[in-house]
């Protein structure tokens, strides 16, 4: 039996900071929103949009495309920002990736985005259903790009190598946050390991991509820091976004980010070296992901915008 620790509840004398208006978001409605619903219900898929109650659900999903979640909806780690579920996980379903491969033949969409839980109980650290899953809906989606955002396989490269040989078109890791605040809000991973499976994909031939939540304690120049890190790694793809408190058992927020430091993060970014940068408050890792597989699209728009503000 694998050990858990507590995720610790935030305290009742934590200030409650109000949020602001820039983090409004529009309730999920429309007609492709209830058919993408149908769909992952029949089909009894888990979606990462509900399991992590992302704020971009409505806009997303009524447009047709969701990030599905693979190997059950129980996780075995317990980070302390995440509002999916800790626990024991269910046996392995072997079935899973052909149905997630007939779900996104269904929906009709252009690019697809697949995550899954941890599951470190296992011996392949679920490497092989996720293998299985990129294989089955490449070949029932021939024409669907894809993204996978892939936990860390604990540094296991054998099972990093799984991912690399299934061949998706791009392949995520997320940072999460800053080398200081890792212990805390990370409680199982590990700072440098994570860089160091960015760093095992790219070599292996991938298009790499991180994303890191603000407003949980980091500092701007710690921000920094973890780009360069990402940069030195080869990291094409970064997602900047507002951490979003899931339930009062989660860390609280410590700070709402404003737009203006979010535009100034990505000009960074861009500076650094990154191939594309993603920085918003609502921003969240497969927001617009279907763009982050063209390679050189945001660094040409970002500079397109820097000579159109020249010209001014």
């Amino acid at each position: 039996m694998i050990e858990l620790p507590v995720v610790p509840q935030a305290s009742t004398a934590d200030t409650i900071l109000k949020k602001p208006n820039w983090l409004r978001v529009k309730l999920p409605i429309g007609e492709s929103y209830k058919h993408v619903r149908g769909l992952v219900d029949d089909h009894k898929l888990h979606t990462i949009c509900e399991s992590g109650n992302c704020p971009n659900m409505g806009e997303c999903w009524g447009a047709g495309t969701a990030t599905f979640m693979i190997l059950g909806n129980i996780c075995t780690r317990s980070c302390a920002f995440c509002a999916v579920a800790t626990g024991r996980p269910d046996a392995v379903d072997w079935d899973e990736p052909q149905r997630v491969a007939e779900a996104i033949n269904l929906m009709k969409v252009k690019h697809a985005v697949i995550t899954s839980v941890d599951r470190d109980e296992l011996k392949d650290g679920g490497s092989i259903i996720w293998y299985n899953t990129i294989k089955a809906v490449k070949a029932l989606n021939p024409d669907t790009t894809l993204e996978t955002l892939v936990p860390d396989f604990r540094g296991i490269e054998e099972q990093i190598q799984r991912i690399i040989d299934a061949a998706p078109e791009v392949v995520s890791h997320n940072m999460e946050t800053v080398e200081r605040n890792t212990r805390k809000v990370r409680i199982q991973a590990k700072y440098h390991r994570s860089l160091e499976v960015l760093r095992l994909l790219k070599v292996g031939g991938m298009r790499t991509k991180t994303g890191m939540m603000l407003g949980i304690g980091e500092t701007k120049e710690e921000v920094i820091e973890t780009m360069k890190h990402l940069v030195d790694v080869g990291c094409d793809v970064l997602t900047l976004g507002q951490y979003l408190q899931p339930t009062k058992k989660h860390l609280p927020v410590l700070r709402y980010v404003h737009p203006d430091e979010f535009a100034e993060l990505r000009e960074i970014g861009y500076e650094l070296g990154f191939d594309y940068v993603e920085s918003g408050p609502l921003v969240r890792s497969s927001y617009h992901s279907e763009m982050h597989v063209v390679k050189g699209y945001g660094r040409n728009k970002w500079q397109e915008e820097k000579a159109l503000l020249a010209t001014v």
